[in-house]
C-alpha cells in the first residue's frame, strides 16, 4: 500500500517546494524505497506548454510526451526516475476532465460541484501514481496557503488522511523565518500565521520546514514547536545551501527523512540510509575548480529558469570534467557581424537552445555562423539545430536567403520546414512532435562515440523539421546528418567532421541529464571546451578527474 506525503509553502512563493520534496524523495529513495513524485499546479492553464517563459520558466517534457511544470525536471534529477505526464496536474486539467464526465452523462444530473467532484477528480490524479510498485507518492501542492486557487486542493489533501487513514499521509509544510539584521533575531510571526492559515483549511502539518538564510537556533525550534503543535524533532532547518545538490544531505542531518519515516510508519531499521553515491558526487563538485566559460545564445536571459534543465546539464557535465561552469548570458538580439567577436571570443563553448517566434532569430545565426569559423564548441538544441543548418545553407551549401518558413514563408530555401505526410511527419502544424522518438546514428561519427551506441531515445518538442527535399544538397556541401529517424526520413541530429564540436539535435537531451549521470551530448561540449580552455592555458584540468579523485 502506497504512502503519500503533501508539501505545502506559506508566507512566500518561490521558497523552494519544490526542492524540498525532491530532496526528501531522495532521502527515501536512498533508503531503498520505491518513490514516485506529483505537482499540482493551481493555475487554469491546461499545462505551461503556451505559457511565456517568463511567466513559468522552462517547458519540461516527459517520456509520453507531457509539457509540465519545470519542478518535474528537479524531481526526476533528484529520484532519478521518468515521470508520466500525469505526474503534473493542473486546475484547469482537472475542470476540463470534470466537465467531460458532466457532458458524458457521468454524474448522472446531480449538480457538479468542487465539493466532492472537483475535489475527487484532484484525488484521483494523485491516486492513479500509486500502487503495487510504489512505497511513497511525494505530491507538491503549487502556490502559497492563502491563494484563493489553492483551496480545492487543500481540501482534497484534506481528505487523503481520512481515506487512506493516520499512518499513510503526511503533512510538510515548507515557509520562511525570516532574519532581521536591525534586530538580531528570527521572526516566526509569518510561520506562525502560515500555519494558522494552513489550519483553517483543516490540515495540521506533521513537519515544519523553516527557510532562511541563517540556521534555526534549538530555541527558536522550541518555540514553532510549541506554537504550531508539531514535535521539536519535526521542525526542520532549511538554510540556503551553495548548490542544490546539497540540500539532500543538509535535511537528512537535520532529521527530516527519519521523522517522514516516522510519521508513516516506515520501518528505518530494515531501510537505513545509503548516500555514499550522492556524498561521491559532492566530492566531484568540490572537486570543480577550473572555470569554463559556457555562452547560453537565448531570447529568454533575463530570466535563468526559461533554460533551468540546460543549466543543470551544463553543470552536471562540468562536475563530471573538474570544471566549473560558469554560465554567460547572452541576448540572442544583441549578437550581429559586428558584435559576435566581442560576445563570444572568451568563451570556451556556447549552447544554442530551444523556443519559438522570430525574435533573435538572426542573432543566433551569427553565433552560430561565428562559433563555425573559429571551432568554437557548440551545442545546438532543437531551434539550435535548425539555425545552425539555416546558416549552414546560406553561407556553406550556396543557398542565399535559406530560412526557416516559420520565419519566412517566402524563403527561397526553406530547410526548416513544416513537413507533408508524404515526408514522414505526421504534423501538419496543429500539434507537436513531443515526447521520446529513437534515432539511428551513423557509425563512426561524433554523436555515435558520444553516446557509445548508434540507437539512442530523446525527448522531443518541436512542428519544424530539416526539409527532406534539401537534404541532399546541405550533405553534398559537407554538413554531417548524423543521426536519423529510424525510417530514414528526418533528421535527427547534425555535426561537421572537421570541427572540434558543432553539433546539433532536434531533440531536448537537456531534460534526461543527471547529476551523477550527466548526458552524452552535454559531456562531448564541455570535453571540447576544457579541450580549447587547456589549449589557451597549459595548467588548466592538467591532472584530470580521475587523478584528482
Amino acid at each position: 500500500m502506497s504512502k503519500f506525503v503533501f508539501v505545502t509553502g506559506g508566507v512566500s512563493s518561490s521558497l523552494g517546494k519544490g526542492l524540498t520534496a525532491s530532496s526528501l524523495g531522495r532521502l527515501l529513495k536512498s533508503r531503498g524505497f520505491r518513490v514516485t513524485m506529483c505537482k499540482l499546479d493551481p493555475y487554469i492553464n491546461f499545462d505551461p506548454g503556451t505559457m511565456n517563459p517568463f511567466e513559468h520558466g522552462e517547458v519540461f517534457v516527459t517520456n509520453d510526451g507531457g509539457e509540465t511544470d519545470l519542478d518535474l525536471g528537479h524531481y526526476e534529477r533528484f529520484i532519478d526516475e521518468n515521470l508520466p505526464k500525469l505526474a503534473n496536474a493542473t486546475t484547469g486539467q482537472i475542470y476540463s476532465s470534470v466537465m467531460q464526465k458532466e457532458r458524458r452523462g457521468d454524474y448522472l444530473g446531480h449538480t457538479v460541484q468542487v465539493i466532492p467532484h472537483i475535489t475527487d477528480e484532484i484525488k484521483t490524479r494523485v491516486r492513479r501514481l500509486a500502487g503495487d510498485n510504489v512505497d511513497v507518492v511525494i505530491t507538491e501542492v503549487g502556490g502559497t496557503v492563502g491563494d484563493i486557487e489553492i483551496v480545492p486542493f487543500l481540501e482534497a489533501i484534506r481528505q487523503f488522511r481520512r481515506e487512506e487513514g493516520r499512518e499513510n499521509v503526511c503533512y510538510v509544510h515548507l515557509t520562511l523565518v525570516p532574519y532581521l539584521a536591525p534586530s538580531g533575531e528570527h521572526k516566526t510571526k509569518p510561520t506562525q500565521h502560515s500555519v494558522t492559515e494552513l489550519r483553517s483549511r483543516g490540515i495540521q502539518p506533521d513537519v515544519i520546514v523553516c527557510r532562511s538564510d541563517q540556521p534555526i537556533s534549538d530555541a527558536l525550534k522550541r518555540k514553532i514547536s510549541l506554537l504550531c503543535d508539531v514535535p521539536i524533532e519535526a521542525v526542520v532547518s532549511a538554510i540556503d545551501a551553495s548548490s542544490i545538490y546539497e540540500i539532500p544531505v543538509l535535511m537528512h542531518e537535520e532529521g527530516f527523512d527519519a521523522t517522514v519515516c516516522k510519521i508513516l510508519r516506515l520501518d528505518e531499521e530494515e531501510h537505513p540510509i545509503d548516500l555514499s553515491g550522492w556524498e561521491q558526487l559532492l566530492e566531484k563538485m568540490a572537486l570543480a575548480d577550473d572555470e569554463l566559460r559556457v555562452g547560453i545564445v537565448g531570447k529568454y536571459v533575463d530570466l535563468p529558469d526559461a533554460y533551468l534543465s540546460v543549466v543543470e546539464s551544463l553543470r552536471h557535465a562540468g562536475y563530471h570534467q573538474r570544471a566549473k561552469v560558469v554560465i554567460e548570458w547572452i541576448a540572442a538580439e544583441d549578437v550581429n557581424e559586428r558584435t559576435a567577436e566581442v560576445l563570444l571570443s572568451g568563451l570556451d563553448g556556447i549552447v544554442i537552445p530551444g523556443g519559438f517566434g522570430e525574435r533573435g532569430i538572426e542573432g543566433k545565426i551569427a553565433a552560430v555562423r561565428w562559433s563555425r569559423e573559429h571551432d568554437l564548441p557548440t551545442l545546438g538544441l532543437c531551434l539550435g539545430l535548425q539555425v545552425m543548418v539555416v546558416e549552414y545553407a546560406r553561407d556553406v551549401a550556396d543557398m542565399p536567403g535559406a530560412n526557416s518558413t516559420e520565419f519566412d514563408p517566402d524563403t527561397p530555401y526553406p530547410v526548416i520546414d513544416l513537413m507533408d505526410e508524404q515526408q514522414g511527419v505526421t504534423d501538419l502544424g496543429g500539434t507537436m512532435r513531443l515526447g521520446a522518438y529513437f534515432a539511428q546514428l551513423v557509425p563512426g561519427s561524433q554523436v555515435a562515440r558520444a553516446y557509445g551506441e548508434t540507437l539512442v531515445t530523446e525527448r522531443h518538442r518541436h512542428r519544424y523539421e530539416v526539409n527532406a527535399r534539401l537534404r541532399g544538397r546541405l550533405e553534398a556541401a559537407g554538413l554531417g546528418c548524423s543521426g536519423l529517424s529510424p525510417d530514414g526520413r528526418l533528421v535527427e541530429f547534425i555535426e561537421l567532421a572537421s570541427h572540434r564540436c558543432w553539433i546539433g539535435t532536434q531533440a531536448h537531451p537537456e531534460f534526461t541529464s543527471r547529476p551523477d549521470r550527466p548526458h552524452a551530448l552535454f559531456s562531448e561540449l564541455i570535453a571540447a571546451a576544457a579541450e580549447r580552455a587547456q589549449a589557451r592555458d597549459p595548467h588548466l584540468f592538467e591532472l584530470g578527474l580521475d587523478a584528482a579523485l
